[in-house]
């Protein structure tokens, strides 16, 4: 299973894409910089788009994909969301007003986009994939996903503060072989992080004191502002298992 890293950050930058990872080449988990990160011919590869959550750093270049393959005559884009998101994209994004509304374009029997619900701890194929949305604590619906394929697992927690149930699924998964977990602010701003439902490294220690197996930990979602002091940090923080962010732009083999 090939993760090539688009985005690995919770904001915007000159050199921190948002989050957005492509899985063997077709399958999209979020989608925040995918029009950024790849060239056209690469684009018109993805086929689907698994979300995880609504907010933009996770949605904000769908509209952008879809400008730039729309035309072509292929099959719609699929992109899968758990329900309260797939009402969040349907009200917010593809409204007419935001950005036009390809789940009715050019008509409503061949759209260009098509939304797919999926439902909280259920087990879906995609790309060849089978994933598994999990319930996580955000300020809006969000959902981690397992992906799995014949060689392993890895667990993709999404935007998350404290949480157990993502954590009872890494432990209970016998094949897994990486978790993706975020870390956002630095742990001076801890009141910051709690009440937007994100982590610091003093509560992503604690997070990962849940996790019971012995895998690979790669971090993502520092906020662009905070990116040099919290490397710093977390180069200087105790861990219960050994972490290393995630290079935007590499691919990673699981």
């Amino acid at each position: 299973m090939e993760w090539h890293i688009l985005g690995s950050f919770g904001g915007s930058s000159p050199t921190c894409r948002m989050t957005s990872f492509l899985i063997n080449g077709e399958l999209a988990l979020d989608a925040g910089s995918i029009t950024q990160a790849l060239p056209l011919d690469a684009q018109r590869r993805i086929r689907q788009i698994v979300l995880t959550h609504s907010h933009l750093d996770h949605t904000a270049s769908i509209p952008f994909l879809v400008e730039n393959t729309f035309g072509e005559q292929r099959e719609a884009l699929e992109i899968l969301l758990t329900p309260q998101v797939l009402h969040t994209v349907k009200m917010h994004l593809f409204n007419n007003d935001t950005w036009p509304d390809f789940t009715r374009i050019p008509n409503d029997m061949l759209p260009a986009v098509r939304l797919t619900q999926v439902e909280p701890r259920t087990t879906f194929t995609a790309g060849g994939l089978r994933l598994t949305s999990v319930p996580v604590r955000h300020t809006v619906p969000t959902h981690g996903y397992l992906v799995e394929d014949e060689g392993g697992a890895v667990l993709f927690t999404s935007d998350t503060g404290p949480t157990q149930e993502v954590w009872d699924l890494a432990n209970r998964t016998p094949n897994l072989k990486a978790v993706i977990v975020e870390v956002s602010f630095p742990s001076r701003m801890q009141a910051v992080a709690d009440v937007s439902l994100h982590l610091t490294p003093t509560t992503l220690a604690a997070e990962l004191a849940k996790l019971k197996r012995d895998v690979a930990v790669h971090l993502y979602h520092l906020k662009p502002a905070y990116v040099d002091e919290l490397r710093q940090e977390l180069a200087a923080t105790r861990f219960p298992h050994p972490v290393e962010e995630l290079r935007q732009g590499d691919t990673y083999t699981f």
